[in-house]
């Protein structure tokens, strides 16, 4: 009979003889660990023209090719320069392949979050973040995608241009607008500190003179869009189909766009639509 055990979590860094290397090399022999779907191993310790080594060269059968970068600990800001770096190197000397870099670490900080949404998504990047568990003198290590494949800008970001209410409410209307103040204020219930910031092809947020597109709307003439990022998440699909509401998500995006009327709407299914959004902020790693 099977027996449901409780296994003590541990510090890789401070393990006396868990280093890099073993890390390295348990992934290099067996890719799969690392929930990327079937990858092939090309080069450990792969030299680079401008100095330094790639930890891990893996690809797929997608002609992608993952620059992965493995630190023991929480990430820092040369970690973050060099995977980068590295990835950067790659795509440059082998351009008939696309590349994605993917950092490794014991645990993703709130400050790496923050950096990488400065690139606004020109970077595809991945982040992992590996949790050690210890049962007797054996160690399981599990690896947890925190931040997914960022893809290249889409089409509208590419023509990204400020703009400002005026601007919408001429694009939409007065009315409508409105109705986008009355849930940005909803939110304040668990997000402070934030403001719009006004593009052409839709009202993102800012905090701090940062844009932090965990939420963001696409207002039309009588009706508006709440649209969201994230990895695909079948029970909020569920739940909102099964609640009436239209609700759309991008694979290729990994955003999810929800058709309301208005606030009514809005208020009516408040819980559930604040699920969703709080749901994009965890995949961006913001807290209130």
């Amino acid at each position: 009979m099977a027996n449901i055990v409780k296994m003590e979590k541990i510090s890789l860094k401070n393990h006396p003889e868990i280093k890099e290397d073993l890390i390295q090399k348990y992934i290099f022999d067996d890719p799969s660990v690392l929930g990327l779907g079937e990858l092939s191993s090309i080069q450990r310790e792969k030299t680079q023209p401008t100095g330094g080594r790639i930890d891990l060269l893996l690809a797929d059968d997608a002609n992608t090719r993952y620059e992965v970068e493995v630190q023991l600990g929480a990430t820092d800001p040369n970690h973050i320069i060099r995977t980068i770096e590295y990835w950067d190197n790659e795509k440059k000397r082998y351009p008939q392949y696309d590349h994605c870099a993917v950092i490794v670490a014991e645990e993703i900080t709130g400050r790496f979050m923050n950096v990488i949404q400065l690139f606004n998504g020109t970077i595809p990047l991945i982040a992992l973040q590996v949790v050690a568990y210890k049962q007797g003198d054996n160690i399981s290590l599990d690896f947890i995608k925190v931040l997914d494949r960022v893809s290249f800008a889409t089409e509208d970001e590419e023509q990204y241009e400020e703009t400002d209410r005026k601007y919408w409410e001429n694009k939409s209307t007065s009315k409508m607008l409105k109705e986008v103040d009355s849930i940005f204020n909803s939110l304040k219930e668990f997000v402070s500190g934030y403001e719009f910031k006004y593009n052409k092809f839709y009202i993102g947020m800012a905090k701090d003179g940062v844009s932090k597109n965990f939420v963001f709307f696409k207002p039309k003439k009588n009706f508006l869009y709440i649209c969201c990022k994230g990895n695909e998440n079948k029970d909020i699909i569920e739940k909102m189909e099964n609640a009436g509401l239209e609700l759309s998500f991008s694979q290729r995006y990994k955003e999810y766009s929800l058709k309301i009327k208005g606030y009514s709407e809005y208020e009516a299914h408040k819980e559930l639509i604040d699920e969703l959004i709080k749901n994009s902020m965890e995949y961006f790693n913001i807290t209130a």
